[in-house]
């Protein structure tokens, strides 16, 4: 009797664990089976058209980046880089999905190229964040499907492996991809909250070397340039720290737009150096600190901290009109380097925020 009590609770659990499996079976179907969509990806600062929630299930995401080894320049006094760029530009595109989306990469060298190159996501899961399935020779390409099973804000990279992995990721090869929960983002309180424009801003350390009366040297691949290039990387002072590519690329008529009232996300990453950022004339509203979108914003952040190889999302409200200065507030990067953008902001003007009570003039007597 007793062994027969014992079997059939055996038998019991062993129904609870079938019934359990087919359940998640149902639940978590094959990712062959999704929805396949495609993104268009956009130069920085803009975004890809997006929606903040998902629409539904999870679906495939497909992108494509290709590998494009170009000249491009720094600032303008001469100097300038053989980038190596995914989709041509410093930094590469932002790639916008949601947790639980897979995305599906068609990664091409094309064989104008000189160099292999690969593509490490930090978003990833397993095998170098893709970096070990993806090595491309010119005029090869690969493509690569992974699941986004954690929610926020991503690094990804070029990492072709020792010495080559610096090289390319200080010569521009990286970028970011937001993986937003699939109920969009919330606040400190975890109330719902929604952007009303959104901006990708990489900052890119750049080393270039000198000849010896101090010209920018000039070269004609890029690995001719490599070997000057790491002496100056030893030194681990970049020649220049730039916003999106190059000096001044987001500032005066290329500066960011916004209007007074407008909820607007900034999306920053720096895949190689810690920086530390700050809006003058506002702050931080909600700063998902290490870009996790899982856990609680920071709130009123005057600076925010972006280390090495991660990037991190801040929600600002503009309240008043005029010129603000987002930027590295090392502010001899800054301002001697390249690390600064500014944001137009239209609107009117609160003077209940602030208001000039007396204009400059003379010294009065007290």
């Amino acid at each position: 009797m007793k062994q027969m009590r014992m079997l059939a609770s055996l038998f019991g659990v062993a129904l609870v664990i079938l019934y359990s499996a087919v359940a998640l079976s149902a639940e978590q179907p094959s990712a062959d089976s999704l929805e396949r969509v495609k993104e268009k990806l956009v130069a920085p600062p803009a975004v890809p058209v997006h929606t903040q929630e998902a629409k539904g299930p999870p679906v495939i995401v497909r992108i494509r980046l290709v590998v494009e080894e170009k000249r491009m320049q720094v600032s303008s006094d001469g100097a300038n880089i053989w980038a190596l760029t995914f989709n041509g530009t410093v930094p590469g595109p932002l790639i916008v999905a949601h947790q639980n989306d897979y995305v599906e990469l068609t990664l091409v060298n094309p064989g104008t190229n000189t160099l292999v190159h690969n593509i490490d996501f930090h978003a990833a899961t397993g095998a170098l964040g893709g970096g070990a399935m993806t090595h491309v020779a010119p005029g090869q390409e690969v493509v690569l499907r992974f699941k986004l099973i954690k929610s926020g804000v991503f690094v990804y990279h070029c990492e072709p492996g020792g010495v080559m992995t610096p090289l390319h990721v200080a010569s521009g090869m990286n970028g970011a991809i937001m993986v937003l929960p699939r109920d969009g983002l919330r606040d400190a309180q975890g109330k719902k909250i929604h952007y009303d424009r959104a901006f990708y801003i990489g900052e890119q350390d750049f080393y270039l070397p000198k000849d010896e009366k101090g010209a920018y040297n000039s070269y004609v691949t890029p690995a001719a340039g490599f070997g000057n290039m790491m002496e100056v990387m030893k030194t681990l002072t970049p020649t220049f720290e730039v916003f999106n590519g190059s000096v001044g690329a987001l500032t005066g008529e290329h500066a960011l737009k916004a209007r007074v009232g407008e909820k607007v996300l900034f999306i920053h990453s720096q895949a190689n150096r810690d920086t530390r950022i700050h809006l003058i004339g506002g702050q931080g509203d909600l700063v998902w600190r290490g870009g996790s979108f899982a856990d609680p914003p920071a709130t009123n952040l005057e600076t925010w901290a972006v280390p090495g190889g991660s990037a991190i999302a801040m929600l600002y409200e503009f309240r008043q009109p005029g010129t603000y200065m987002y930027l590295n507030h090392n502010l001899i990067e800054a301002m001697l380097l390249g690390a600064a953008a500014e944001v137009e902001v239209e609107g009117a003007w609160n003077e209940d925020i602030m208001k000039q009570i007396k204009k400059p003039g003379p010294i009065g007597e007290h």
